[in-house]
């Protein structure tokens, strides 16, 4: 599938009440209880980065417990969408924009990036993108990442998913944390993990 076929897609998918079933889906609930668990298990977020926002629903969950949040989406309605559920929240900063270009000045202490990966492209697409997130993380910081398995992103038309992903991850960063999240359909299985940037701040 190429980055154009991917894009289409995910305006596809966007376009529904709840896409993905992100709100309603228990598998999804929970996939996120333990995502925001693995988020805040290192104490306070001053200054974190969600990749891929969807229509929100991490968003705001994890929102209320980060002093900066920086949301960035490749499609402008998904960043519409959250912005819209979230009015009130002035910390957040909402920006269009490919995880492989955004090139902030600043560093974060936390990125959560979950099934998003998957729709850059190919494997060098997919390691540019992984580069950039490492080089975003503050020293010491921590990633959260979050992919359905290989199998199940190839048997949607995707080169990879999680485990090729965490071993680029694992090339530069520390893992501190991995888990299985399981549901009721074969489409309902994927791996999260929380990681450290092992560059301690000078």
């Amino acid at each position: 599938m190429t980055q154009s076929d991917n894009y289409q897609l995910l305006n596809r998918e966007l376009a529904a009440p709840d896409p993905w079933g992100l709100d309603a889906n228990p598998f999804e609930r929970e996939r996120h209880t333990q995502m925001l668990r693995l988020a805040l298990a290192q104490g306070s977020i001053s200054n974190a980065l969600e990749v891929g926002c969807a229509a929100g629903a991490f968003t705001v969950q994890l929102a209320p417990h980060c002093k900066r949040l920086t949301v960035i989406d490749v499609v402008p309605h998904a960043i519409e969408r959250s912005r819209r559920r979230m009015r009130d929240s002035p910390h957040i900063s909402w920006i269009v924009s490919d995880v492989q270009q955004f090139s902030p000045d600043e560093r974060f202490d936390l990125i959560v990036v979950a099934e998003v990966l998957y729709y850059v492209g190919g494997i060098a697409e997919m390691r540019g993108a992984v580069r950039n997130l490492v080089r975003m993380l503050a020293p010491g910081g921590y990633l959260v990442f979050g992919s359905a398995r290989d199998a199940n992103c190839r048997r949607w038309g995707h080169v990879a998913g999680a485990e090729t992903v965490l071993g680029m991850l694992n090339e530069t960063l520390l893992e501190l944390e991995r888990l299985e999240c399981r549901g009721g359909s074969v489409n309902e299985d994927c791996l999260l993990a929380c990681f450290r940037n092992p560059i301690s701040a000078s």
